[in-house]
């Protein structure tokens, strides 16, 4: 594990560097299949670096990758690798994104890593282990009472349609005066829950690479994650439900009743 761990934090900081060196810089952007939906080469780029570092030193490994996808090698561990999280951010020069990599060995996540290089903070966990952010232990807020909490979201690129009601149970929230954010990056939402900035968070239609390292961290700070019926979580899932555990149940019933009230 000790190796494991090495790579991964040496693959995160060489990314970052990239995201650094390319802030507030001019670069290539494109939308993949919705216009909303970016990637820029600075992503191809802090991927690229990722990867080459991994397989330097564990190429028998597979990756699962947003921009380049899955390189299977049979092999029973998985790095499952966002090299930019909050791309849209990131084009426009909002400092709110990070490289999150999770390690996923025998269809366990082992071990996560959330690191925005433009703050500086680095968010780390391992299998029962606790989670840290800049190497202290960090752990979930003590709020148990969904009116007092603040919470955080984000909303898929195609919310018309969408069976989950993202903008009806946003509204629902929204309208029992619940204060709510948006950074616009899944695995930033994930890690400011664990440190107990926020006290619960939900998103739609997102990919492992956008939870495999939060959805660690945020379990071994003490959390509690789950999909919308309230059944164990699994990053390979679309809908995730994140909280300190203390208003789960509350925010489970936000969410239901609104699937149950507005039909589409």
């Amino acid at each position: 594990m000790h190796k494991l761990k090495e790579i991964l934090f040496k693959a995160a900081f060489e990314s970052g560097k990239i995201l650094k060196s390319y802030f507030e810089k001019e670069f290539e952007i494109e939308s993949k299949d919705i216009i909303s939906n970016l990637v820029t080469e600075v992503d191809k780029k802090s991927e690229s670096k990722i990867i080459e570092i991994i397989k330097s030193e564990f190429p028998e490994h597979s990756i699962l990758s947003e921009e380049i996808g899955a390189l299977n090698s049979g092999d029973n561990a998985k790095w499952i690798i966002d090299p930019i999280d909050g791309t849209i951010n990131y084009a426009h020069s909002i400092p709110l994104c990070c490289v999150s990599i999770g390690v996923e060995i025998n269809r366990i996540i082992e071990l996560g890593l959330v690191y925005n290089p433009l703050s500086g903070e680095k968010f780390f966990a391992e299998k029962n282990k606790g989670s840290f952010l800049n190497d202290k232990p960090i752990k979930v807020s003590k709020e148990n009472n969904l009116h007092k909490s603040l919470l955080v979201t984000g909303f898929p690129y195609d919310t018309s349609g969408n069976p989950n009601k993202p903008v009806e149970v946003f509204a629902k929230f929204v309208n029992q005066d619940i204060p709510i954010r948006r950074l616009g990056s899944a695995a930033l939402d994930l890690c400011w829950t664990a440190c107990g900035r926020f006290d619960g968070f939900w998103e739609y239609n997102l990919n492992p690479w956008d939870t495999a390292a939060g959805y660690l961290i945020l379990k071994e700070a003490g959390g509690k994650i789950t999909n919308f019926q309230g059944n164990e979580y699994s990053v390979y899932e679309k809908e995730i439900l994140g909280t300190n555990g203390l208003i789960h149940n509350d925010m489970l019933k936000v969410i239901s009743d609104v699937r149950d009230e507005i039909p589409y």
